[in-house]
């Protein structure tokens, strides 16, 4: 029952040509798999639970390619979990190199389109703690989300615009390569902001 489960919601988010290898993968080690709704702190996680099934949790809403990713790489945490325990660094080489491994079978067109395809190959040389720290990987996947097609990136402001982001104001400054030196408004504290992160409501002025 549960592996039946398991293969629906697989069939339901991932690419159908992924379908397959990410249920053995499941089989393999048998973890909890489940679905949850929007986190903006993160897509997807794994959890370690003593005594218990370990689990792996994605968002819902994430389109086929950002959902196989984000399992791929959470089933890749899993795996270094059980060769290494707590003696190995979250992201460190273990999991890169897991994590290159598990990925490599999915890595061609009849999984993912050749434009996302080549910057996901780019980005597994080197794979990050996030996928959005690549800010052009993060672009391309945008580029597959209906759902994005009309999200305003900070990257989209000018300076000086006031923004929300996580329900705070802040207003954008100097520009330091990939990211944004941005005043809190409530505070007056100053954050380094990733230039493609979402952000909300916006308007140009001075508080």
């Amino acid at each position: 029952m549960e592996r039946e489960r398991t293969r629906t919601l697989l069939e339901k988010h991932l690419p159908p040509a992924a379908v397959a290898y990410c249920f053995d993968l499941f089989q393999a080690y048998l973890f909890d798999f489940k679905t949850t709704k929007t986190r903006q702190s993160k897509v997807g996680d794994f959890t370690f639970r003593a005594g218990r099934r370990q689990q792996i949790t994605i968002n819902a809403d994430l389109h086929p390619y950002l959902f196989l990713t984000t399992y791929l790489h959470e089933v890749a945490h899993l795996i270094v979990h059980l060769q290494f325990g707590h003696r190995v660094e979250a992201h460190g080489p273990q999991w890169k190199n897991t994590f290159k491994q598990v990925m490599a079978p999915m890595l061609n067109e009849e999984v993912y389109p050749k434009p996302l395809l080549l910057l996901l190959k780019r980005h597994m040389e080197n794979p990050k703690a996030s996928s959005y720290s690549d800010s052009k990987l993060t672009a391309a996947f945008r580029r597959y989300d209906a759902a994005k097609a009309c999200v305003t990136l900070l990257s989209h402001l000018p300076v000086g615009t006031i923004f929300q982001l996580q329900k705070r104001w802040f207003k954008k400054g100097e520009i330091k390569r990939t990211r944004a030196l941005c005043v809190e408004l409530k505070t007056r504290k100053k954050y380094l902001v990733p230039l493609d992160v979402e952000v909300g409501s916006a308007q140009l002025g001075i508080f």
